[in-house]
């Protein structure tokens, strides 16, 4: 019998593959083009082997990297992963060999393993049929209602649809699994019982995919890419997302510890808000994040913030338990001193532990909500608290909101429906029974910016943000300080 190791010294040779490299075509390995006169064609070739080489790193990377971890007390570093990857492959390898070989089966040409391998390690260590997408830095969202159906929408808002990112729906479901294995801190399952999951690329980008309860059962995805991963609120007004008096204002509202809410639509640049402005907080105020999926990345930049802990969500294990939820989350991080909590996205329950912080002097404390306008923001964030434990009625929710919530910031398309811009800031007054009383100190103008509103601003918040240096004058304005 042929000896395996002696076939594969290409094993011991992985190469890095970095961001902007080539990556090997996924849609390809299929179609290597040599002979077999032994009946076995070359795609069941490939595609056994593809399948061996996933398997056992799938299931023995993650627990080799926890044996690492358990040994150490040190996490494994990505070169650290990628050895350990090296000799995983190398094993499998062999095995796949001697099992092809005792099974009477013609064995591929080693480029044509190679090649197998190459996409192996670019679907682990990289992103595979994604990453030229992900290169290129025009594009902002990817959709891929199946495999071979992908649609890109770019930074200035055109769409197109592109080729295939992989040979087929396993394919495409193998990636997602991978990706989902290898995510942040903790392994995110992927199969028929967890038909959906949430994660961040590497890039950081967010990606949310589907399997089995789509038309055809087929997997699909989308990611979205965020424009800045650190952002300012000057970098915004160079942006056209705000103009001076907002850039002003909503630096004051910072510096003024009130609470805020941002709101907007899919893709109307809540997180990118979120971040600039977190970016007006003191670097040295303790700060505890909650995510359904890590997204907001404050703890990367020291000099930004130096004093951050970061949470995320973690979903139940096989068993149905282990479920730590984002309410969950807020309730840790309220025993871990916050200056600031900040939530990336509320989306149910958490409302409630939420405005408890922001009620019960975490002044400051910041978070994002889905909605389409200011002023619905709150019959959004009852619906929320309606779904809790608690089960708080609509009068009781408004009173925590009111005492909790300062001020919604809300985002929208601008007219040119590129251009992502505040429309409103709404401040919160009191409540009303079932109504949540706000004034709208800066409404939408004809263009959707949002122009100030004379004299809407209470004068007691007016003396708060004037005490940190805000100059009235800029809401005298009534066009405001947009520029052509």
């Amino acid at each position: 019998m042929t000896d395996s190791t002696d076939r594969h010294p290409v094993v011991r040779q992985l190469r890095p593959l970095q961001r902007g490299s080539s990556t090997p075509d996924v849609g390809q390995s299929s179609d290597l083009g040599w002979d077999t006169e032994g009946g076995a064609t070359p795609s069941a070739a490939l595609v056994r082997l593809r399948r061996a080489l996933r398997g056992r790193l799938s299931t023995e990377l993650p627990q080799r990297v926890a044996e690492q971890l358990e040994h150490t007390g040190t996490a494994a570093t990505r070169e650290a992963r990628r050895e350990l990857a090296g000799v995983i492959l190398e094993e499998a390898l062999r095995a796949h060999t001697e099992d092809e070989l005792a099974a009477g089966r013609q064995l591929p040409p080693r480029e044509a393993e190679q090649r197998v391998v190459d996409e192996v390690v670019a679907e682990l260590f990289g992103l595979a049929g994604l990453q030229p997408l992900l290169d290129d830095p025009d594009v902002e969202t990817i959709n891929a209602n199946a495999f071979d159906k992908v649609f890109v929408q770019y930074n200035d808002g055109r769409r197109a649809q592109v080729g295939p990112i992989a040979s087929s729906n396993d394919e495409l479901t193998d990636l997602v699994r991978l990706l989902a294995a290898r995510a942040s801190s903790q392994e995110r399952r992927f199969d028929q019982g967890s038909p959906a999951v949430n994660l961040q690329l590497p890039g950081g980008e967010r990606l949310f995919a589907v399997m089995a309860v789509t038309a055809g059962g087929v997997t699909a995805l989308s990611i979205r890419r965020h424009g800045y991963l650190t952002a300012t609120l000057a970098q915004l007004r160079r942006g056209g997302t705000i103009d001076a008096s907002l850039e002003a204002f909503l630096r004051a509202l910072v510096k003024s510890r009130k609470n805020i809410l941002i709101t907007g639509g899919t893709g109307a640049g809540k997180t990118t808000m979120l971040r600039a402005l977190a970016a007006e907080m003191d670097p040295l105020e303790r700060i505890v994040t909650v995510e359904d999926a890590f997204e907001l990345g404050l703890d990367h930049d020291p000099e930004i913030h130096a004093d951050v802990t970061a949470f995320q969500s973690r979903e139940p294990n096989v068993e149905g338990s282990g479920e730590i939820t984002q309410a969950d989350l807020v309730r840790f991080g309220l025993r871990m001193s916050p200056d600031r909590v900040i939530v990336g996205e509320i989306r149910g329950p958490e409302v409630i532990p939420m405005g408890n912080a922001m009620s019960q002097g975490n002044d400051g404390s910041m978070a994002t909500l889905h909605a389409s306008s200011s002023r619905i923001a709150f019959t959004r964030l009852a619906s929320y608290a309606a779904q809790g434990a608690e089960r708080l009625p609509l009068e009781a929710t408004n009173l925590l909101v009111a005492s909790s919530v300062h001020f919604v910031v809300h985002l929208a398309r601008a007219e040119d429906r590129r251009t992502r811009v505040v429309s409103s800031v709404r401040e919160v007054v009191g409540a009303d029974g079932p109504q949540v009383v706000s004034n709208e100190v800066y409404r939408p103008g004809p263009d959707r910016r949002a122009r100030p509103v004379a004299g809407a601003l209470r004068a007691d918040t007016l003396d708060d943000l004037i005490e940190v240096g805000f100059d009235p004058e800029l809401l005298e304005d009534p066009e405001g300080w947009w520029t052509p």
